[in-house]
């Protein structure tokens, strides 16, 4: 065993003893983290939810441990009620989740944030609409009024914003210096109707043992129609089966682990490092393609065709809002000025100063110059960056 073997085999003693003695003075902390779990305790876990929820839809509920877009691919349903409560859902699931509103089901949305196209084709846009450290959930049916639950604990200030005008609201944000603000919603889609509410910390297990709090869930619940419910939980439930999963579910060990790895990694390192022949320097392969691409630019240049760079610049700019913005982009409109200032947040006069320059390049007859060029090149790399 040489010198520096030692070296290091004491310090990683040293650090292993010193971390042992702050695991063992350590104080029991809360956990706050918004885990939304079905076996978390946590106050942020959703454990009392788990062992209610049968009650609360009259033991017509089943739990599915499969993404939505995986399980109906397997299992054609009857029109059904579906429950969603802050899971990672991939788009594709969404999209079947949809088609089966679509076909006569209802959807119980209680999530934070959802994909923006799919937002965007039920009705609504979601957004921060408030910063305060407490409000209270409040729906607006006059027989819930006295049905209320104040969020004294890290709200999420989501809602609903851009509403539509076939989207009825249920439920609101309220505050003291504020307006009330929409958190729950109900839309038409297709045979069935979509229910969206912003604000999951209603079920966790802080806010239901509170005394009260219960009956705003089940004010909430009772939109569904009585008939079975289907609750996605895949990406809460699944067990891992990875070998080392009891080290890692244990703070101290898995501390005490990705030490020792690290530690590891260093010894061998520097120990190579030592070891290790001179590699010899390989001058890269040169990258031909900027030299080609300034070709082209000063045959352009040379050429004096502005007009032609300035068309090409705007169908690459079009075919960009296409793919990445989904706008549909035919008609240079008020409506496509409207959609693309939402997506872009860029200002409004930018947008239209960009158009105006964009059916410039269309016209084949308009006069372009070098500053046109310039101009158009400018404010549509600062649209899409």
């Amino acid at each position: 065993m040489n010198k520096t073997f030692k070296i290091y085999a004491v310090i990683f003693i040293v650090v292993m003893v010193i971390l042992a003695l702050l695991e063992v003075n350590k104080k029991e902390t809360t956990d706050w983290r918004k885990n939304f779990d079905v076996n978390k305790k946590t106050p942020f876990g959703l454990f009392v939810f788990n062992n209610e929820v049968k009650d609360l839809f009259k033991n017509n509920l089943k739990k599915i441990e499969q993404t939505p877009y995986d399980y109906y691919n397997q299992h054609p349903k009857k029109p059904h009620n579906i429950l969603v409560i802050e899971s990672d859902i991939d788009e594709e699931s969404w999209r079947k989740i949809l088609d089966e509103v679509s076909k006569g089901s209802d959807a119980m949305l209680i999530v934070n944030d959802i994909p923006r196209e799919i937002s965007d084709s039920i009705g609504y846009y979601d957004s921060d609409i408030s910063f305060k450290e407490e409000n209270v959930l409040k729906l607006t049916d006059k027989q819930y009024q006295n049905d209320f639950i104040k969020l004294d604990k890290f709200p999420s200030g989501r809602g609903f914003t851009f509403i539509k005008p076939q989207v009825e609201v249920l439920g609101k944000t309220i505050e003291k210096d504020n307006g009330d603000q929409a958190n729950f919603i109900k839309v038409k889609f297709g045979k069935g109707n979509i229910y969206v509410h912003s604000e999951p910390l209603f079920l966790t297990n802080y806010y239901l043992l509170k005394p009260g709090n219960i009956k705003y869930t089940q004010d909430v619940f009772s939109y569904l129609q009585d008939k079975e419910t289907l609750w996605f939980v895949e990406s809460n439930t699944k067990t891992s089966r990875f070998f080392m999963r009891f080290i890692l579910s244990n703070p101290a060990l898995k501390y005490a682990w990705w030490l020792f790895l690290g530690g590891l990694v260093l010894f061998i390192f520097f120990n190579a490092k030592r070891k290790q022949r001179i590699v010899p320097i390989i001058e890269p392969l040169k990258n031909t393609s900027v030299d080609f691409v300034k070709s082209i630019g000063n045959l352009y240049l040379q050429e004096g065709d502005f007009h032609d760079m300035m068309a090409k610049k705007a169908q690459y700019f079009l075919h960009k809002i296409r793919l990445d913005l989904l706008i549909d982009t035919q008609n240079l409109d008020e409506d496509f000025i409207k959609k693309l200032q939402l997506k872009t947040g860029k200002p409004i006069e930018m947008i239209q100063e960009a158009v105006s320059l964009i059916k410039k390049a269309q016209d084949p007859y308009s006069h372009v110059m070098k500053e046109d060029l310039a101009a158009l090149n400018t404010i549509l790399d600062e649209i899409i960056k």
